[in-house]
């Protein structure tokens, strides 16, 4: 049901994985309840909601249900049935993003399309068409060449660099061409991201410039904030402010940037919610990403997004076997590290490249090519632990 800001109390949030577990504490702390769609009782979320409907998450039946005694609906994920929402949307389900700004999201090669078109920079690309001969298409970008699945892509899923025609075949066989895009492979030096925010009033707050690494494409660690020179965060932050204005957004998102040796920034991808790359801000900044998505779609003012301290490095505990475990023992020994914040999903289950947990500590710098190289420095210490090795 849509209702004025004064008004909104209860949010449904569509998913109820460990970002949804993450914003319960907020959402306590501002007053508010959190009705939650979620495929299974035992996701981390579901013990944390006021109001539980267990369904997948592209269950718009159950999103119905959600919305009754909700007063606006939100996303922990994007793996939605958009076409049915609409019908949601115009029966007065308000959903914050809404889902006009969804739609040229969800598809990567709309995405792709739609940051070209508001002149964001962005790696050459092309969608597949197989009525077309396919060889041409494998080869018209050269190598090596990036091949995506146009949905549901995560975490390094349906991602593949291929460095010959024998790699692009490879990956596509028993596939169909149409559901993935070719784009240009930048030879990146870093990889930044940042996260904002904008509200009902077209207000926005962008939190500090971060690097990331990635590991087999799965994100290893978040550096806060980025050994980057002036110029290029603000490079940064003027991208996602105009993101956010050109499609007229409200809600968080996070934003994920190629940056080059020669200074060269392209958007990697856009995710329409919090993300992984702003988990430090739970411990190191005024108002946490969380805090910020509930703030924006119940209609608090902004928050402040400045780092409370130097710097933050954020480590996710990433499965590196299959094993049935909640990994206790190894846990407070990760706990016990100087100024630790552990978050553990519930996960008990691990397998290799799952995201079961994360850690953050707090750097001293003073500057901030200082808190990178202490942040790598933990980083190392904090997966000589978790995998048992120290």
């Amino acid at each position: 049901m849509t209702a004025s800001a004064t008004q909104l109390r209860t949010i449904g949030v569509i998913g109820g994985g460990q970002l949804a577990w993450m914003m319960a504490p907020a959402a306590a702390r501002l007053g508010l309840e959190l009705h939650i769609q979620t495929p299974s009782d035992q996701d981390p979320a579901a013990a944390r909601a006021t109001r539980l409907v267990q369904a997948p998450v592209a269950d718009a039946e159950a999103t119905a249900q959600l919305a009754v005694g909700a007063d606006v609906v939100t996303f922990e994920n994007e793996f939605v049935d958009l076409p049915a929402l609409e019908t949601l949307a115009h029966q007065g389900v308000e959903f914050i993003p809404a889902l006009t700004t969804l739609a040229p999201l969800l598809d990567k090669y709309d995405q792709r399309c739609c940051l070209r078109d508001l002149g964001l920079p962005v790696p050459e690309f092309r969608a597949l068409d197989p009525a077309r001969p396919l060889e041409p298409q494998l080869t018209a970008l050269g190598f090596p060449v990036v091949l995506k699945a146009r949905r549901l892509g995560y975490d390094g899923k349906g991602t593949v660099i291929s460095r010959s025609l024998d790699d692009l075949l490879a990956a596509l066989e028993g596939r169909d061409p149409a559901d993935f895009l070719l784009e240009a492979f930048v030879p990146f030096e870093r990889e930044l991201a940042i996260m904002a925010g904008r509200d009902r009033s077209g207000a926005i707050a962008t939190y500090p410039v971060v690097e990331t690494e990635q590991v087999e494409q799965v994100c290893r660690l978040v550096v806060a904030p980025a050994d980057v020179p002036p110029v290029v965060a603000q490079r940064v932050q003027a991208i996602a402010e105009r993101f956010l204005t050109g499609l007229e957004a409200v809600g968080i998102f996070g934003i994920e940037l190629f940056l080059t040796a020669e200074g060269g920034i392209s958007v990697n991808e856009v995710a329409p919610r919090t993300h992984n790359s702003g988990h430090y801000s739970l411990d190191a900044c005024a108002t946490s990403q969380f805090e910020q998505q509930l703030r924006i779609v119940s209609g608090l003012p902004l928050g402040d997004c400045d780092l409370t301290a130097p710097g933050a490095v954020m480590v996710n505990l990433l499965g590196y076997e299959s094993r049935d475990s909640d990994y206790a023992a190894i846990r407070a020994q990760l706990a016990a590290l100087p100024g630790a914040h552990l978050y553990w999903y519930g996960k008990n289950q691990a397998r290799p490249g799952r995201k079961l947990g994360h850690i953050t500590l707090e750097l001293t710098g003073p500057t901030a090519s200082d808190c990178r190289r202490q942040a790598y420095a933990l980083a190392d210490q904090v997966e000589t632990i978790w995998r048992g090795d120290g």
